[in-house]
């Protein structure tokens, strides 16, 4: 009768191991900080032109969807904003009696923003900076404008058209 001898199966080192595992967490943390360039969403896409004069002698910019009365001209600040978290939208007077508005959804990756200074709307989640006074990439890492929305000027009532 003869014996043989038991050799072990040879497997991945620890190291092999170790590095894979490393290799596979840092590919997950790029791709969830990652741009949506590649996979364009048109919903996010927009004019970033500027508004034109509606009857309330306001202006309107953009795209929207909606009829809400949001507020009174007397509550929006010139030079800055005021969020309507319900609505999801931002609207500012740049200058006296011009109106704007534009969506509180970050176009970096569709995080919520509820944080307004002066007349920067910041994101919490990558720290995107936007202009509540048209729309623009202040700070990234967004590099797209907010979408704009359409508002109507009716006496001293504003309303989300």
């Amino acid at each position: 009768m003869t014996s043989e001898s038991v050799q072990p199966l040879s497997g991945p080192s620890r190291r092999t191991v170790v590095a894979a595992v490393g290799a596979a967490g840092l590919t997950v943390a790029l791709t969830a900080c990652g741009s949506e360039d590649k996979a364009s969403d048109p919903s996010t896409e927009q004019d970033a032109g500027g508004g034109a004069t509606n009857e309330g002698g306001g202006s309107s910019a953009g795209a929207g969807a909606g009829g809400a009365a949001l507020a009174k001209t007397t509550d929006i600040p010139e030079g800055s904003g005021k969020i309507f978290k319900d609505e999801k939208v931002v609207v500012s007077q740049p200058a006296a009696g011009d109106y704007k508005a534009f969506s509180t959804i970050c176009t970096h990756q569709n995080c919520p923003m509820v944080d307004l200074k002066d007349d920067v709307i910041s994101c919490a989640c990558h720290g995107s900076q936007f202009s509540v006074l048209d729309g623009s990439v202040k700070k990234g890492p967004a590099v797209k404008p907010l979408e704009a929305k359409k508002v109507t000027v009716n006496g001293d009532s504003i309303t989300l058209a």
